[in-house]
């Protein structure tokens, strides 16, 4: 993150005694920061230690194998049909994956437990629903349309305040973190004046947790499983904090996206950049206003990368595909692919478009998680006949 923060109550210096007034018993210091001590970092100041565990045991969690997009094709995977599947961190189901990230649908009804992913940082959108993100650094209320920016290691649990919360997930598992792009901001780290968004469209948590006592069970992922720790105090009794790594929200809604006379291509709408991959927001905008501009994309095949498309509303250039709101469609790399037949011509009187989407480019192949395969659109591959479905009578039925 690129923005300095302070929250509570800290000392003067860092690396002093810092004692509560009423006791006169010392604070305890926490670092956490980004490659070793090279990069950013959070300093957070606990009421006790919070090294101190008492119980460990490895857990068992969700089907995370996935398996080759083979023969490549496009795929169509419908969201909605995965169910709910209980709360926000074990009930994660694969959409695709790669040894860049991981790509999870979830559709939670309950709040989680405490949670730190140790591989690394997550973005998480929010489709629908509402809930507070409470963390060691306090809280963050969140809803439809935002991205959430988790650091790796922060501890935290989804706390849902709506029936159910649905929310797609990207967790880098690279080497790197997930950032503002590079090319919005100046070189000590302030965005620059025309980018999309800014400082002012960011939320870190709005108030610090409330102080919990006695023992504290979270939820660990490393990079060989995950462990469950039990912890002699919870990690939510900060004092104070500050610092440049924490949890922030911004909203897909604030995105101000770049328009032009002619069709511009998918990376002008970039929004956040992983290890080994990026992520693009398609909002609401002016449609191209060239006299004779074609208003949907034009047939491309992705040389580098496989682009992921997760859809929330109605998307104009694959009208007619099948694609819905809660879809997720995968164009990989070397496959050419582009607008539904006929939207060429039906959007050429156009001057606006409505469609909201979440775009996730990655460059390495991507595999398709087991839980996608169940609930698959067969037919998506064939939509590009000008027929129906698989009218086109390629041996659509044999690709499997």
């Amino acid at each position: 993150m690129v923005m300095y923060r302070q929250m509570g109550r800290i000392p003067r210096r860092r690396h002093t005694q810092f004692r509560d007034p009423e006791s006169g018993g010392l604070y305890y210091e926490e670092m956490q920061g980004e490659e070793g001590f090279s990069w950013t970092q959070s300093f957070l100041y606990h009421r006790e230690l919070p090294t101190v565990i008492t119980a460990a045991e490895a857990v068992e969690l969700d089907d995370r194998e996935t398996v080759p997009n083979a023969p490549l094709l496009p795929r169509h995977v419908l969201t909605h049909k995965l169910g709910v599947t209980g709360d926000a961190v074990t009930g994660r189901q694969v959409i695709v994956g790669n040894p860049d990230l991981t790509v999870s649908y979830v559709a939670a009804n309950r709040s989680s437990g405490l949670y730190r992913n140790a591989i690394g940082d997550e973005l998480c959108y929010v489709e629908s629903g509402t809930a507070v993100l409470e963390s060691s650094y306090g809280d963050l209320t969140v809803g439809e349309g935002d991205y959430v920016v988790i650091p790796a290691s922060t501890t935290h649990r989804w706390a849902l305040t709506s029936d159910e919360l649905r929310l797609l997930v990207v967790e880098a598992t690279g080497t790197g973190h997930i950032r503002p792009p590079r090319k919005f901001m100046s070189p000590v780290g302030q965005f620059l004046d025309g980018a999309p968004y800014n400082e002012r469209d960011l939320r870190a948590p709005e108030v610090l947790p409330a102080p919990r006592t006695g023992e504290a069970d979270v939820l660990v992922r490393t990079r060989t499983g995950c462990t469950r720790y039990r912890y002699a105090f919870h990690p939510f009794d900060v004092v104070g904090w500050d610092g440049y790594n924490y949890p922030y929200a911004f909203n897909i809604g604030d995105y101000l996206p770049t328009t032009g006379a002619l069709h511009l291509p998918p990376p002008t709408y970039i929004t956040f950049e992983g290890p080994g991959f990026v992520v693009c927001s398609f909002v609401p905008r002016m449609f191209d206003y060239h006299p004779d501009a074609v208003k949907v994309p034009y047939a491309h095949a992705n040389v580098d990368s496989d682009e992921v498309l997760f859809y929330t509303g109605a998307f104009l250039s694959r009208a007619g595909s099948g694609i819905e709101p809660g879809s997720v469609s995968l164009h990989p790399a070397g496959h050419v692919h582009g607008p539904q037949p006929g939207s060429h011509e039906k959007t050429l009187g156009m001057t606006s478009t409505d469609e909201t989407a979440v775009m996730i480019d990655t460059f390495r192949p991507l595999r398709i998680g087991k839980a996608a395969l169940g609930v698959e659109d067969d037919a998506y591959a064939w939509s590009w006949a000008r027929g129906a479905g698989r009218a086109a009578g390629t041996g659509a039925g044999s690709d499997r």
